[in-house]
C-alpha cells in the first residue's frame, strides 16, 4: 500500500520572520565583533604609546644624568676641566638637524615638528662602559689639548621619517663620522627647559628655555679687548654652565587611529599654567594637527631630571 506524504513547507510569513531574526543576529553578532575589536585596537595603542613614552623618558634621562661626566679611575688622572671648555649642555627652540652634518647643523626650519627642541649633551668617554644615547663606546681623551674635540654626544632631536611618521632621534658621533638613529616613533613635539642657578648661591632659580638661556647670555657686559677675548669670556661666564636640571616633555601619539571622540583636546607639554604662550611646541591643540591624524591616541609625558656632574660657570 502506498502512502503519499504530504511535506510542509514555510509560509511567506514564516520566512520574512525567519530572515528577520537571522539579520537580528547576524547584526547583534557583527556589532559585538567590531567593538571588541575597537576596544583591542584602542587598548593596544595605548599600551604602545605608553611603552614608548617610557623609553623615551628613560632614554634622556639616562643620557641627561652622563651630561659632564669625568673619567676618574684612581690611576690616570683626567683631563683637567677649564673654563676654556665649552658648555657639557646646549640647546635650541623650534628646531631640527640633518643626519649627517656635523654636530649642531641646523636644518630647514620646514623640517621642524611642531616647534619641537633640540637637546645637546656633551661628556667624556672612559673607553670602557661610558656609552653614547646610541649605545657606543665612547673613547678616553688622554691629551689637554683634545678635551674640547674629544668629548662625546648625545643629541636628541625631532624629524619625520620617510613615510611622514615624527620620531625621536639620537645623534652622535662615530668613528665613521656623525649619523642619527630613531628611538622612539610618534613623537609629535619634544621640549625642553632648563633649571639654572643663575646667582651661584647653590640654588635652582628657574626654568628657562633656550631661546631665554641665549638671552640671558646676550645681556652680559663681556670682558676683553677684542672679539675673540670677548667671546672667550662670555663661553667662561654662559649660562649654559649654570644648568642644574633639566625637564624634558614629550607628546607621543600612537601608530593608528584609534579614537572615537571628535579630535578637540590641546595638549600642554609643560601644564596649563606654562606661561610662555610664544612657544608653539609647548601646546598642541588637536584641531591644528593634519586631518589624518587627528584621532590617534596622545599622552604627555614629563620628567625633571637633577644633573650628577653639574659644573658651575663663573659669576655673571
Amino acid at each position: 500500500m502506498n502512502v503519499i506524504r504530504r511535506q510542509k513547507g514555510l509560509t511567506l510569513i514564516e520566512l520574512m520572520i525567519a530572515l528577520t531574526l537571522g539579520l537580528f543576529v547576524i547584526l547583534t553578532a557583527t556589532g559585538l565583533l567590531l567593538s571588541t575589536k575597537a576596544a583591542y585596537l584602542a587598548q593596544d595603542q595605548h599600551a604602545q604609546v605608553q611603552e614608548t613614552g617610557r623609553y623615551a623618558i628613560e632614554s634622556l634621562s639616562r643620557a641627561i644624568r652622563q651630561a659632564g661626566y669625568e673619567h676618574w679611575n684612581g690611576e690616570d688622572m683626567p683631563i683637567r676641566r677649564t673654563a676654556e671648555l665649552g658648555p657639557d649642555i646646549m640647546g635650541f627652540d623650534a628646531a631640527s638637524l640633518t643626519r649627517a652634518g656635523a654636530g649642531l647643523t641646523v636644518a630647514a626650519p620646514a623640517t621642524t615638528v611642531n616647534g619641537s627642541d633640540v637637546l645637546a649633551l656633551r661628556f667624556f668617554g672612559d673607553g670602557e662602559v661610558i656609552v653614547n644615547c646610541a649605545g657606543l663606546m665612547v673613547a678616553a681623551v688622554n691629551k689637554q689639548e683634545q678635551a674640547e674635540e674629544g668629548r662625546g654626544w648625545s643629541i636628541f632631536f625631532v624629524a619625520r621619517d620617510s613615510g611622514g611618521e615624527p620620531e625621536l632621534r639620537c645623534k652622535y658621533r662615530s668613528r665613521n663620522g656623525w649619523s642619527a638613529d630613531a628611538i622612539a616613533r610618534g613623537v609629535e613635539s619634544f621640549q625642553v627647559l632648563y633649571g639654572i642657578d643663575a646667582n651661584g648661591d647653590g640654588w635652582l632659580d628657574r626654568f628657562v628655555n633656550a631661546s631665554e638661556m641665549d638671552a640671558l647670555d646676550d645681556a652680559m657686559s663681556l670682558t676683553g679687548e677684542n672679539a675673540i677675548a670677548r667671546a672667550a669670556d662670555k663661553n667662561r661666564r654662559t649660562h649654559w654652565k649654570k644648568i642644574r636640571a633639566i625637564r624634558v616633555s614629550l607628546l607621543v601619539r600612537s601608530e593608528q587611529a584609534a579614537r572615537a571622540d571628535v579630535p578637540q583636546r590641546e595638549h600642554h607639554l609643560f601644564g596649563g599654567t606654562y606661561d610662555r604662550i610664544d612657544e608653539k611646541g609647548a601646546r598642541i591643540n588637536e584641531r591644528d594637527l593634519p586631518q589624518a591624524v587627528q584621532k590617534r591616541i596622545r599622552k604627555v609625558f614629563t620628567q625633571t631630571i637633577l644633573l650628577r656632574n653639574a659644573h658651575g660657570g663663573a659669576a655673571s
